[in-house]
């Protein structure tokens, strides 16, 4: 949903707010505002939604190229989690997050003064004690006037936990891009050279990144098998992370 534009770090920016809700109970596993509508801005809201709610078994997203992006399918392949697209032209798909929406606009977004925000931080402040203090706790008559908090708990049980996966969560949500080893048992990525086991020259690895602080963490076969760190042997330019519409997984 397009948000407010607020001033940051003296530029004037609009912002946008993303977010993941649970079907069953319309509880918000996670919302927040960001910069921008890239894939990496919906894989940050899916992490922050499976470390607070758990894993769900399906994640139903729109057609836009952000949601269709590979970074975002390999990450839910990793959590075994499928992936839905709704169809295209078929609103009734969203209705739930829309109807979310128009809520947030009428209860959040009319009372807010955007010339007292510090920052992006202090709104996504105020935006989770809004959704964890009145949203969640606000009776809906569609869920038998319980609240989203209650009729979220009602299926606790059923709900898949992170478990050993939560240790591993970081790299799982790491990027994969895939490089051909050159003769030399080299790898290239944004102008440096990465060393691999000589052995696999001529086979394709997979580089791992972390693509908020734009580097390159490890080194992969193709069958996700740890090769060793990024260790980087000459370095000629600066390290910048894959495209979020188009990365490899």
């Amino acid at each position: 949903m397009h948000g407010p534009t607020l001033t940051l770090k003296t530029r004037r920016c609009k912002v946008f707010l993303v977010s993941l809700m649970d079907d069953a109970s319309r509880l918000l596993a996670h919302s927040a505002f960001c910069t921008n509508e890239t894939a990496l801005a919906i894989e940050g809201v899916l992490k922050q939604a499976v470390l607070k709610r758990g894993l769900p078994k399906k994640l139903v997203v729109d057609n836009g190229a952000a949601y269709r992006a590979a970074t975002l399918q390999a990450i839910c392949a990793r959590l075994d989690i499928r992936l839905i697209y709704c169809r295209p032209y078929a609103p009734e798909g969203k209705g739930k997050l829309e109807r979310w929406h128009r809520t947030f606009r009428d209860q959040f977004l009319s009372e807010l003064d955007v010339s007292r925000l510090n920052d992006l931080d202090d709104l996504n402040a105020r935006l989770w004690a809004w959704i964890e203090r009145v949203y969640h706790r606000t009776v809906h008559s569609s869920l038998d006037d319980k609240t989203p908090l209650t009729r979220f708990q009602q299926d606790l049980a059923q709900i898949r936990q992170l478990g050993q996966k939560a240790a591993q969560l970081d790299a799982i949500f790491y990027h994969r891009v895939k490089r051909k080893v050159r003769k030399d048992g080299s790898v290239s990525y944004q102008g440096r050279d990465f060393e691999v086991p000589y052995e696999l020259s001529g086979k394709t690895v997979r580089l791992v990144v972390d693509p908020h602080v734009q580097q390159v963490v490890g080194i992969e076969d193709e069958d996700g098998n740890s090769l060793g760190g990024g260790h980087a042997t000459r370095c000629s330019g600066e390290l910048s992370a894959p495209s979020t519409q188009t990365g490899s997984s």
